[in-house]
């Protein structure tokens, strides 16, 4: 993948194909409705080979730590201007890169709106409730369009694409077996999902940005790791892809290797090829640390223009 900034419109095209992944159940009900690190040595972040670059990030997700996963997916010079495009609003690296990253200030607001079990519990009841059949067909086309779009276009690599092939078939698979219009698991679902975010004190965007980058990972924790332990409900259970990968080095040459990396999803073997690369004697993978580079720079958004004064 090219270092370089990818477009807005790329970003946006680059969710959609990721969102049938590995939240379904939250895209198909739920979206419907510093620390002071001055005083203390600095620690040694990325991986101490190409292989634990790959694995470091892999632990830090099983363990539910995003801003463990920020911290080693990116370069330490890169962490104080990713903190300023955080707290300018101009970037959520890395949570741009999982999907629904885009859906998040919205889920956000409804899980802590007041009454807000209740009024998810009545979105799903009226939409989807026992809609089985409707809803294992939508996520079946959805990930029949999203591989469609990774072989047909969007700003992606050949690993890429080879790799996320691979997800989102396991995914569709999933989805069309998984028992998504069951209420009794939604209502178990939001209430879960309503007291994480109440545990991580983060009700809103604005107070995501407000907490900076490294506070406001560690205030989604909670509810990151509420989303995994509901989809084990539903039959997708992220711990144990986790606890499945196995990643060994293909290739080394100076400052850049490959590391083979294989693991199951949903009883689907996949099986990627990662590009990392060394710098100051770590090790961090390209892709998301391309991606934090792109975040870092990203500009302002334009302000809208203003109106024609009246003659």
């Amino acid at each position: 993948m090219s270092l370089s900034a990818r477009t807005p419109d790329a970003r946006r095209r680059r969710r959609r194909a990721g969102a049938v992944t590995v939240l379904l159940p939250l895209v198909l009900w739920l979206a419907a409705c510093q620390r002071d690190e001055t005083a203390e040595a600095a620690p040694a972040v990325g991986g101490a080979t190409p292989v634990e670059a790959v694995t470091l990030l892999t632990a830090h997700l099983r363990a539910g730590d995003l801003a463990a996963f920020a911290r080693d997916a990116a370069t330490p010079e890169l962490r104080p201007e990713l903190d300023a495009a955080w707290r300018a609003g101009r970037t959520r690296w890395p949570l741009d890169e999982l999907p629904l990253s885009a859906q998040l200030p919205s889920v956000l607001a409804a899980l802590s709106a007041p009454q807000a079990e209740r009024v998810l519990l009545q979105t799903f009841n009226r939409q989807f409730a026992g809609a089985e059949r409707e809803m294992r067909s939508a996520a079946v086309g959805l990930g029949g369009f999203a591989i469609q779009y990774l072989e047909q276009g969007g700003d992606f690599s050949e690993d890429e694409r080879a790799h996320y092939t691979q997800l989102i078939a396991a995914a569709s698979d999933w989805a069309g077996a998984a028992p998504l219009a069951d209420r009794v698991r939604a209502q178990e679902t939001i209430s879960a999902l309503v007291a994480a975010a109440r545990a991580g004190g983060i009700a809103s965007d604005a107070a995501l940005g407000a907490a900076g980058m490294q506070a406001g990972l560690t205030g989604l924790s909670p509810l990151f790791t509420a989303g995994k332990l509901r989809l084990a409900a539903y039959g997708l259970d992220l711990d144990q892809t986790f606890d499945s990968v196995e990643a060994t080095l293909e290739s080394q040459t100076g400052e850049a290797a490959r590391v083979r990396m294989r693991y199951q999803l949903a009883g689907r073997p996949v099986d990627a090829v990662i590009a990392v690369e060394r710098h100051d004697g770590r090790w961090y993978v390209s892709d998301f640390l391309a991606h934090a580079r792109a975040a870092a720079a990203a500009p302002a958004a334009a302000a809208p223009a203003a109106a024609p004064a009246e003659p």
